[in-house]
């Protein structure tokens, strides 16, 4: 498939795994896994998207029973779900592809009836989010933090255990360690609020915490520093986005996967002065961009060195066999928006078809 005038066809070395094109799977939340443990139907969905030298990152999955936000996602705090994990990594890895678990903790972004005991959400406020679906957060007192550490560390060391090659921390999108480090969330007067170096502290925590349990070649981080998903914005993204990753890089992590500044939430696009290229040169490792890419601005942007990887979502959702639909400028399946997020095992997750 190789093809030297396609750059996303182009084969990379990241840290230890040999890719043979630079189409990334992105993280997609399906809301597929019944009692928060991931399905067999799954086995499926993720083999259809692998290919030989591929990159997948699962789907964001939950660290512990205080971490969940929506119905239906994945957990890998229990031995049940590890268990349940195993035979769709297996199947990704039959396809000759390379395999990172998302995981993540959605903080405020949460009600709770997600919760255990019916308790109310955790975050770094006491501020509500807007919305009758969420319940008001508590906010975590200052002794309680490096027990939310602790859960991102077991989560990362079971998802080795159930074969992925690596694990993404979700530091994104409004999610906890995001309302950590924006101001406009995080009113904490304690060392994890206030000046950047302290908004910071909880997500380079967890980096250090999963770095030493599992390696930094196997530890990636995904940002979005211009984002305000979740009502959670910052006064200045672009000095986050810099601290942040001359921060990942005193710990050698794997790679970062940064959001574009032109999405200002997960729809939703618009025009942005920013650029990441300034933080994609400061970032020693391998830098992979996500953002509403079609297939010519991945190849821009591999062509003017603006990212190593690019990810694709929706496209990649929609048609199983992107990298190869890329190969030949094939036309692309439309996604079908409204079946993202249903529950359904087959409808508008592993039914979409392939290339005759």
């Amino acid at each position: 498939m190789a093809d030297p005038n396609n750059p996303l066809l182009t084969p990379y070395k990241m840290g230890n795994f040999n890719l043979s094109h630079r189409i990334v799977l992105a993280p997609l939340t399906r809301q597929r896994s019944y009692n928060n443990v991931p399905q067999p139907h799954a086995i499926l969905y993720y083999s259809q998207r692998a290919s030989q030298g591929g990159l997948l990152i699962a789907e964001a999955t939950g660290v512990s029973d205080t971490a969940q936000g929506y119905q239906y996602t994945p957990g890998i705090w229990t031995k049940e779900q590890v268990e349940a994990w195993k035979p769709i990594v297996d199947a990704v890895h039959a396809k000759g592809a390379t395999f990172f678990c998302q995981i993540w903790h959605c903080g405020r972004v949460s009600n709770s009836g997600f919760q255990p005991n019916g308790q109310a959400p955790i975050s770094p406020t006491d501020k509500p989010l807007n919305g009758s679906q969420f319940t008001p957060p508590r906010r975590l007192r200052t002794d309680e933090i490096p027990h939310i550490v602790n859960d991102f560390k077991l989560a990362a060391r079971n998802a080795i255990e159930a074969g992925f090659d690596g694990i993404e921390i979700h530091g994104a999108h409004g999610y906890l360690p995001d309302q950590f480090m924006k101001d406009k969330v995080n009113d904490r007067t304690d060392k994890y609020g206030g000046s950047l170096e302290n908004r910071c502290r909880f997500i380079l925590e967890i980096v250090e915490a999963v770095a030493n349990e599992i390696g930094p070649e196997r530890v990636g981080v995904r940002l979005s520093p211009f984002a305000e998903h979740g009502e959670c914005g910052d006064s200045n993204p672009k000095e986050l986005g810099l601290y942040m990753v001359n921060a990942l890089n005193k710990y050698s992590v794997l790679y970062c996967h940064m959001v574009e500044p032109r999405m200002k939430n997960a729809a939703e696009q618009v025009e942005s002065s920013h650029s990441l290229v300034p933080i994609r040169k400061a970032f020693k490792g391998t830098f992979i961009a996500a953002g509403g890419y079609v297939r010519q601005e991945g190849i821009n942007a591999l062509a003017e060195n603006r990212a190593d990887l690019i990810a694709y979502g929706r496209w990649f959702l929609a048609n199983p066999d992107l990298p190869k639909r890329f190969a030949l400028d094939a036309p692309l399946n439309k996604y079908k928006r409204e079946t993202f997020y249903t529950s359904d095992p087959v409808v508008g997750y592993t039914d979409y078809p392939f290339l005759e």
